[in-house]
Formats: C-alpha cells, sequence, structure tokens
C-alpha cells in the first residue's frame, strides 16, 4: 500500500534535522497570556509581541471587547448555519454596513475567513475558459480560489508592470478575465505599483481584485489601502479584505461596487456552505471598522514606528526586505533556515517574539524574519526591540 504521506517525507527530515540541532520548535509556540496588543506571556516569560498582524491594535479595544460581550449575551455562541439559511443575524447586516461605509461602496459580503473570502469570489467570478493574471508572489488562498474555480492561471514576476502587461496581450481579447493584485505582499511587506497596474488591466480588458488585507486600516488617507493613496479605488473592481489583521478579529470580506454583485450570495459555495460568524465576532467586527474610520493617529503612529525600526534595523547592520519602510511589516533576512531559527529562538529568549517564514511560504526560497508593528507599540518599546535584536543578532553571528 502506497503510504499517502510519503509526498511529506523530505520536509519531515527537514524539520527533524532543525529540531536535532537543539533549536525550539518555532512553529508551536503557545501563548500562556496575553496581556495586551504587544504583550504577551510565552514560555512563562513576558514578550513583547511584534509578529501579529494586529497593525491598529484594536483587540483590547474597550468599545470593541463591550460589543462583542453583548452580542454574546443577546444573541448566543453561534449561529450553526449558513449566512443563506439561518445563518444572517443582524449583527451580520450592520457589518456588511460598516464595510460598505468604510469604503464607500455599494456592496459587501462577509465570510467566515479572509481565506474564504479569496476562495470564494475568485471561483465564482473566474471559471473554466476565464484567465486570471496574478502575481507570481501571490497569497496562497488566491491560487486555490483559481484552482477551485478551473480558470487558467497566468503568472508574471513580482511587481512586475511590465511582464503584466505581456501576459494580458498574449491573451484572447474576447475572454473574460481577471487581474489579481495585493496592496501589501505580507512576507516582505512591500507596496503593489498598483497605479499603472489597475491601468494596464482596463487597458485590455480585464476586471481587477485587490487584497488589501495587510494594508486595510493603516494606508491610505482614510485606511481604505494601498489602493486608495495610490488614488485607483474606483477603478478597481472588488477589494478583498480580512478581520484577522487591522480589525482585529476574525473573518473576511469582499467589497465592490459592481452592479450585479449581490447574485454571489447565491452561487459562491464558501459562503453558502460555510457556517457563518458568531454573533460576538460580527458585532466586535462592526464596531472596530467604525472606530478605524477615525483612526488617523494611530494610522500616523504606526507609520513612525514602522519608519523608526526599519531605521534601526538596517542600522545594526541587518539585511531587510525593502531599502525603505513600505508597511507596518518589516522583513529581516536570515542567511538560511538553521540560522534563521537559531534568531528566532535568541529573540524570544530576550523577550521578543516575530515569525519565522520559510519557503516554501517566502519568495525566492528565503528564509526571514517577519515583524508586523502595531499602532499600540510605544516608541519606548520600539528601542527596546531594537536593543533585544542587537543582542540576538551578536549573539547569534548575524551581525557583527
Amino acid at each position: 500500500m502506497t503510504d499517502l504521506f510519503s509526498k511529506f517525507d523530505a520536509l519531515i527530515q527537514q524539520r527533524e534535522d532543525l529540531l536535532a540541532t537543539g533549536v525550539t520548535d518555532p512553529f508551536s509556540l503557545v501563548m500562556e497570556k496575553v496581556l495586551s496588543p504587544t504583550v504577551a506571556i510565552c514560555n512563562g516569560r513576558e514578550t513583547i509581541l511584534l509578529g501579529t498582524y494586529n497593525y491598529m491594535g484594536m483587540t483590547f479595544d474597550a468599545d470593541v471587547i463591550a460589543a462583542g460581550e453583548e452580542a454574546l449575551k443577546t444573541f448566543g455562541s453561534g449561529t450553526t448555519g449558513s449566512r443563506v439559511l439561518n445563518g444572517t443575524y443582524q449583527g451580520h447586516k450592520e457589518c456588511e454596513e460598516a464595510l460598505k461605509d468604510f469604503y464607500a461602496m455599494d456592496h459587501a459580503m462577509v465570510f467566515s475567513t479572509g481565506y474564504q473570502a479569496n476562495l470564494g469570489i475568485i471561483s465564482t467570478i473566474a471559471g473554466k475558459g476565464d484567465y486570471v493574471i496574478l502575481d507570481i508572489d501571490s497569497h496562497a488562498s488566491i491560487y486555490d480560489g483559481c484552482k477551485m474555480g478551473d480558470a487558467e492561471i497566468v503568472a508574471f514576476r513580482h511587481n512586475d508592470i511590465e511582464a503584466l502587461e505581456k501576459r494580458l496581450k498574449r491573451l484572447p481579447p474576447e475572454a473574460g478575465k481577471l487581474v489579481v493584485l495585493e496592496g501589501v505582499y505580507s512576507m516582505l511587506g512591500d507596496v503593489a505599483p498598483l497605479k499603472e497596474m489597475v491601468r494596464v488591466a482596463k487597458e485590455n480588458g480585464a476586471m481587477v481584485l485587490v487584497d488589501e488585507a495587510h494594508s486595510m486600516g493603516f494606508i491610505g488617507e482614510h485606511g481604505r489601502g494601498v489602493a486608495e493613496a495610490q488614488g485607483v479605488i474606483d477603478d478597481v473592481d472588488f477589494i478583498i479584505g480580512t478581520f484577522s489583521k487591522s480589525v482585529g478579529t476574525v473573518g473576511g470580506f469582499c467589497v465592490s461596487n459592481h452592479p450585479k454583485f449581490e447574485i454571489l450570495r447565491l452561487v459562491c459555495r464558501p459562503y453558502v456552505f460555510t457556517a457563518s460568524l458568531p454573533p460576538s465576532v460580527v458585532a466586535t467586527a462592526a464596531t472596530s471598522i467604525r472606530k478605524l474610520m477615525h483612526g488617523s493617529n494611530k494610522r500616523a503612529h504606526l507609520w513612525e514606528n514602522s519608519k523608526k525600526l526599519h531605521g534601526g534595523l538596517r542600522k545594526l547592520g541587518f539585511q531587510l526586505g525593502t531599502e525603505e519602510p513600505q508597511s507596518a511589516i518589516i522583513a529581516v533576512i536570515m542567511p538560511d533556515l538553521e540560522r534563521g531559527a537559531m534568531m528566532w529562538e535568541a529573540l524570544l529568549e530576550e523577550g521578543l517574539y516575530v515569525n519565522l517564514a520559510r519557503p516554501p511560504a517566502t519568495p525566492a526560497g528565503m528564509t526571514l524574519l517577519r515583524c508586523s508593528l502595531c499602532a499600540e507599540h510605544s516608541s519606548e518599546q520600539v528601542d527596546e526591540i531594537l536593543a533585544r535584536f542587537e543582542r540576538a543578532g551578536t549573539r547569534t553571528g548575524i551581525i557583527g
């Protein structure tokens, strides 16, 4: 009998070899207690959190927590049903109204996760005979949405406008085409040249979907993302986002001005055949989204944190994923997986948690430490983060 797990043997061996060096498993950390958006107890030690995607620090906001508690008492712990059956409560509609107000768009559709939002929208609108043209560094949920919809996948080099245009011009003019981009790419924290890419897509008869998971709440005058910051939000057909980053809870969404958008509620399988979010979750999401509409001070402070950390790490001698800070994500490039894991563990021993990212999730097969800043990090905490990076980097030989 063929062992269906044999395809994972190389990864199993790599993991065993890594753990044999004595390093702590970097993918099984347990947070025993979370004290705030920026501090938790890990391995019995108070630890600064620098790898949570909690960009706007909404997880402990008093109004957000109160809304969740009230919904839990009033509507119970869950819906036990799909949105098209018994799973639409008042809170789900209020959450969608908050999204429409936040983005100033006509339609909003809430999914149970951000992954399902990409999976559902892409697989439903791009099917057999259609083409999805995407950045080669796109998120796994984007690729999976393409596979599920059976569309033809056409990938182009990361953030390469000319490559995108060449791919589009080779496709049949009459074919259905969807260009899928991300505002901020989650591994390196780099921003897409959306202004030029949206123009190229439209000139070649393609619809455009932008995943703003890592820019919502933070980038743009109103926090609507890179499409807003680059002045093309009205030219984008669909914006995908998640509640698990700046909003501070769990869930996903799509907003659009397309006049036929509402039919998706009846034909999108990951929406129709999934239980809807619990009432407490949509209540916290709606409250958080409405507060983010007035988060300009938080956005300004987060930019200050990003510039300070990026500049400080470069001064210490670390290799970073971008020449300048472009988002709340700062990637610190490691020489290889083994030394990356050593650096990750050294930082954890210093009381600092970051994400260790490895192939195939990372571009070009690199290993990196992904830092995601929070608007609730104080300037003093950023100073302390830099000090801990210096000590850990020196101890592991990553910096001289």
